[in-house]
């Protein structure tokens, strides 16, 4: 037996064995069993506001994954604006799982890179979206602006920001809601929806490429009047900076952000880590990980925690992409491919 191959586990934990003492070892190793087998690692690409959520929901995954096979993982993770994650993925970055904020950005790994399925949301309850969001407002202490729905971010003077929907799902989401608004007042149409969505981004300063960015220059920078951005990214701005200095506007109506996960085929064949990949998506949907989800301000599936938690979250008319404007390809066609209607309004 070559003894060296003895001492690789071992250097994981950080010891060394003397040569003498391999039989011993020998003996412990095949007392142990799978305790001591290889660890096991996977890299997670996703959106950039779910940094603080994966960061806890990884730790519990590591004591489940630990508890019940008596292996390590190891967890990296990777954020970034949502449609650029994917074109990473595209590129070349090797992430075994994708959690996106929109469906059409895990549609791209297929239709240009082949690596999932075009059924990847089957394979998951809840088409695969183990969590759902929606857009709000977020505006300065005592809302000075009086901003209480859509129709005041149109007004003069009111500044808004909001993520650039080319390079995020956060601002492409923020974007349909607007759109959804204009739609259902009396006598909505889409040619006042445009004139509305473009009358909002007139008051849209600058354009960050994700939803952490445009946190960045809401809170930090102190630029704007009011912040669309996720319910969850919300709340998690209110508890690191007060409260006090900033208060929620919950809209009349909004959209429903269904954030849609996947393991990625190719990669996972080629790190040998579909089991550990698919045990950690799946884990997002047992109660502990739906738990979680709630402490992030993400609203659960589960409809159990969702009775439990039932007052945490407001109430609101939630349009779905789908009811609204056809299908999340049919929105991308016709608003956020170059040319497209986006394009065509937004005149920096």
């Amino acid at each position: 037996m070559n003894a060296a191959l003895l001492f690789r586990p071992v250097r994981r934990w950080g010891a060394l064995v003397p040569l003498a003492g391999w039989r011993a070892l020998l003996g412990l190793l095949l007392l142990a069993g799978p305790r001591l087998a290889a660890d096991d690692a996977l890299l997670n690409a996703s959106y950039d506001v779910t940094r603080e959520f994966y960061k806890e929901f990884n730790e519990a995954f590591a004591r489940h994954w630990w508890e019940t096979t008596g292996r390590k993982v190891t967890i990296d993770q990777s954020h970034g604006g949502s449609s650029k994650q994917a074109r990473a993925v595209i590129d070349g970055l090797e992430a075994d799982v994708v959690t996106m904020n929109q469906a059409l950005d895990i549609d791209m790994l297929f239709e240009k890179g082949g690596l999932v399925p075009k059924n990847w949301a089957e394979r998951l309850p809840n088409n695969s979206a183990p969590y759902t969001s929606t857009i709000l407002i977020l505006v300065r202490k005592g809302n000075p602006k009086q901003i209480r729905d859509w129709s005041d971010l149109i007004r003069p003077g009111v500044s808004v920001v909001v993520p650039n929907p080319k390079t995020s799902g956060n601002g492409r989401y923020s974007y349909l809601a607007a759109w959804s608004y204009a739609l259902q007042r009396p006598g909505g149409s889409d040619d006042q929806a445009r004139a509305f969505v473009t009358s909002l981004f007139k008051n849209v300063p600058v354009l960050d490429t994700g939803g952490r960015g445009a946190t960045t220059t809401f809170v930090q920078r102190g630029i704007g009047d009011a912040l669309l951005t996720f319910e969850s990214e919300v709340q998690a701005i209110r508890q690191e900076f007060g409260s006090a200095n900033l208060q929620v506007v919950v809209p009349s109506v909004s959209i429903l952000a269904e954030n849609p996960v996947t393991w990625v085929d190719r990669t996972v064949a080629k790190h040998k880590s579909t089991q550990v990949a698919q045990a950690y998506l799946k884990y997002l949907w047992s109660e502990p990980g739906q738990e979680i989800a709630v402490r992030h301000h993400l609203r659960p599936r589960l409809p159990e925690v969702q009775a439990r938690h039932q007052s945490q979250f407001p109430v609101l008319e939630l349009r779905t992409v789908d009811a609204v404007f056809g299908s999340w390809a049919a929105a991308q066609k016709r608003h956020f491919n170059d040319g497209g209607v986006f394009d065509q309004i937004y005149r920096p």
